[in-house]
Order: structure tokens, then sequence, then C-alpha cells
């Protein structure tokens, strides 16, 4: 085993290659890769990246005109859209991979199926037929008759001369634009859940609008979003999809009340609301992942505890954040034809990508002004939320575990976590970590994609986040 140091972009990387060959392989692809590729990698997927907007809205529109107002706010805007941008890539670096080794399933180069507006089922319509004529008519998904002025269009399809050398499937594409339509209204219903002002430098939906219209649009995205991914048609790829709306929740619930350091489940707002409890009439099954009891943790080293703490926040960063990214790369990996190995180093890259993506946004929070984020600064601890820069300056002062405990409640707690932070080098432990992630999630490119132009701009893409400053 070798370790190589490379500069990629301007940024110093460790990775781990099986041989020297390998290493060879890689300094080649360096130099031979555009020179284009390295200040924009959009550019290798730039057609479906500039329809993306257009095509999401396409599959929203509305009846209604002040909900179409709301829903298309996010997008109107020029966000980072790190989301789609890495399907699309990993569409068309796993189009490298030989059509030989991608039997997994067979490859479905079929267009999406469109609303079938006005098409009735015949006498003579089977369960074989092709699937746009079983899909439900406009009138019965929308509740409308046909040819009512407020009907909303057909889907978007692919280009009539879709280039099949880009490697890009059709469903891969739309896999790409749901995943975008999943993270806004996500973005929609965490501003209105941490009162934020801003997003993307001007004001977020809740103020625009309202928090009532902000939900309710994010609701209908997520709703517009789960029957894009049926018609997928792949079962797999719809209950991965589906479950990542879920895993948002979860992860949301693990920040609102975090149990790793709060043990009354029933209690929140710093102690001034008791919620209700359980009546036991329903057997509910929790995950097999379960934070420690009261008893347990009491006594516990501080060491131990601490570890307990960042488990708790790397299981909820996964939820909130890398798991609709990891899904996915996972999805897209599925829809390739792409066999097992291949499909779980997609998804490891997705979760590792996704974590180091968190870890670089929570040290920015600590590091860069409200102005460069877009967003306010400083927003976590003022909602009471202990991330990797306040966990890492807890482990080595003991004293801030009561401040974590009351989420920062009391007058003075968030001026001095922050001193705190700045003390015991919260942001740079944030930022090493952050590299960890990073370098897994290279070695998982390499481990499966051939070299291309494609991994390439992956690979720079998963540098470039320990870089940003938004």
């Amino acid at each position: 085993m070798l370790r190589v140091c490379g500069r990629l972009a301007g940024v110093r990387t460790q990775v781990r290659y099986k041989s020297s060959f390998a290493v060879a392989l890689d300094a080649a692809s360096k130099l031979v890769s555009p020179r284009l590729l390295w200040n924009n990698p959009i550019s290798l997927v730039s057609n479906e990246m500039n329809t993306l907007a257009k095509n999401i809205m396409a599959l929203i529109g509305s009846g209604h005109p002040t909900l179409n107002r709301v829903s298309s706010y996010y997008f109107e805007t020029e966000g980072k859209k790190v989301r789609p941008l890495l399907v699309l890539l990993l569409s068309r670096a796993l189009s490298e991979i030989p059509l030989s080794e991608r039997d997994r399933i067979g490859i479905d180069t079929s267009d999406v199926p469109e609303d079938p507006i006005y098409s009735k089922l015949s006498a003579n319509t089977t369960m074989f037929d092709t699937p746009v004529n079983n899909i439900s008519p406009l009138h019965i998904l929308h509740g409308i008759k046909p040819l009512n002025p407020l009907t909303k269009g057909p889907e978007p399809q692919t280009q009539p001369g879709f280039d099949r050398e880009r490697g890009i499937l059709p469903k891969q594409r739309r896999l790409a634009e749901v995943v975008e339509m999943i993270h806004t209204a996500s973005l929609l219903h965490d501003d209105v859940i941490d009162y934020s002002d801003t997003r993307r430098g001007r004001p977020s939906g809740n103020v625009a609008f309202s928090n009532k219209m902000a939900v309710l649009a994010g609701d209908f995205l997520l709703g517009r979003a789960t029957v894009a991914i049926s018609r997928l048609q792949n079962p797999e790829v719809v209950e991965l999809m589906s479950n990542s709306i879920a895993n948002l929740v979860e992860g949301e619930f693990m920040q609102l009340k975090n149990m790793a350091v709060d043990e009354q489940p029933y209690v929140t707002e710093n102690g001034k609301k008791q919620l209700p409890a359980s009546s036991k009439k329903l057997d509910i099954k929790e995950h097999d992942y379960r934070v420690p009891s009261k008893d347990f943790k009491e006594g516990m080293p501080h060491e131990e505890l601490i570890n307990l703490a960042f488990e708790y926040y790397l299981h909820k960063t996964y939820l909130k954040t890398a798991s609709l990214i990891s899904k996915s790369c996972r999805s897209a990996a599925i829809l390739s034809g792409a066999r097992e190995p291949v499909i779980e180093q997609c998804y490891d890259f997705g979760r590792n990508i996704g974590i180091c993506f968190q870890l670089v946004d929570d040290l920015l929070d600590f590091s860069v002004s409200a102005k460069e984020l877009g967003k306010p600064a400083g927003a976590d601890l003022k909602l009471g939320i202990a991330t990797a820069p306040v966990l890492f300056a807890w482990k080595e002062d003991p004293s801030l575990g009561a401040l974590i405990q009351r989420n920062f409640s009391h007058e003075g707690d968030v001026e001095t976590t922050f001193k705190a932070v700045q003390k015991h080098d919260g942001v740079k432990k944030t930022m090493e970590f952050a590299k960890e992630y990073r370098n897994k999630a290279l070695k998982n490119l390499h481990e499966v994609l051939p070299e291309s132009d494609c991994r390439s701009a992956l690979e720079f893409l998963t540098n470039s986040i320990v870089t940003r400053k938004k």
C-alpha cells in the first residue's frame, strides 16, 4: 500500500491507492484532463443542469398562482445544486463501466412516463400494456376536468436527440430533479423551524410569504416528488428515495431533542413545556440505534460521554444531510445496472461526502460572516444546537456540558461557548474531521469507477467541499 500526496485544485489530499500502477494512472489522468474541467466541472453535465429548474417547474406546476409562486421561490436563485450535480456526474461516471459488468438489472433507456392528460383507457387495455397507458389520468390525479385552463401540462421529456454516448439515462436525469425537489422542500421547512430570516442572500420563504405558506409549499413539493419517484418504476429506487424523506424528519427530531445529553424525551423548551407521554396502547418498534438511558449514562467517564455525543451527532447528520445524498447515489448506481459492490461503494461515497458537507457547514457557522454565508451566522448556537465544533470544545472543557444540556438558554451561554470553541480549536478540529470523510469519499470513487473526466470532476467536487465559504 502506498500513501501519496497530491494537489487537486489547490487542496492537498491524502488517498490510499492499491498499487504503483494506480498512482501512475491517477497522475496521468491529471495531465490529460482539460483545464476547463477544474474550473467548472458542471460543464460535463451542462445541458442537464441548465434544464434542471425548467423541468422541475413542469413537474410541480399547480393550478393556484400563489402556490406556484411559493413553491418555485427557492428555485429562482443560483443555489449550489450539489445534490443533482453529484447524481448526474456519478451517472456519467457509472456509464464508463462496461455493459458486460452492468447486468444486475436490465438497463432501462426509455423515457419517464408522462401524464396521459386526455387519454382514456380503452376496453382492450390490459395490465401488460406499456406503463404510460396504465398511469392514472390527470383528471383523477388533480381532481379537475380535462381541458380546464388550469390543467398542468405533460411532464418534461428528454430531448429527442438524447445522446446515448453521454451515458445519463432519462430516469437518472429525473432522479436528479427529484433529489433537488426533496432538498428544496426541506429548506422551506427548515427555515420555518429555525426562524431563519434569509436564504441564498434574500428573504427566506417564511419571511417573504408566511410560515403557513412555506410549510404548505414544502409539503406540496414532497407530494410532487413522490409522484415523480413512483414514475421511475424501480421498486428498489422508489423505496430508497421515499425513505430518504422519512430520514430527513427523523434527523430533524434528533436535532430538536438531543437525547445524547437530554434524558427527558417529553419535556421541551428548556423544561418549560411538558409533552404528553405515550399511552402504551401501541407497540412502537424502535430502530436498532438507541440512545442509552439516563441510568446507563450516570457515572460515565467524560471521554465515553463525548464519544456517545459524537455518535449521536453523526447519526443525526447522516439522517438530516447525508441520507438523501447517499440514497440518491445508490439509486443512480442501481438504475445504471451496476453490480452490488459498485452500488455499495456509491452509497458509501454519498454517505461520506454528505457527512463531510455537513461538518463544513457546521464549522462555517463559527468562521464566516452572515453576508458571506448567505444566511444568519451563529444560528446553530442561538437555536441551542451543539454541533461538532462545540463537541470538540466540550471534550477539552467539561464545564460546557451544562450549557449544552440547557441548550445555551441562559444569558451569556452563547458567548461563552463561542469563546470556548475558539480557545480549543473547535473549528480546526472539525475541519480535520471533515477531511477524514473527504478522503473516504475519494477512496470510494477509486475503488469502483474507471478513470474518466466525470470521476475527476467528482474528485474535484469532493475536494472543493472542504474549501467552500458558503
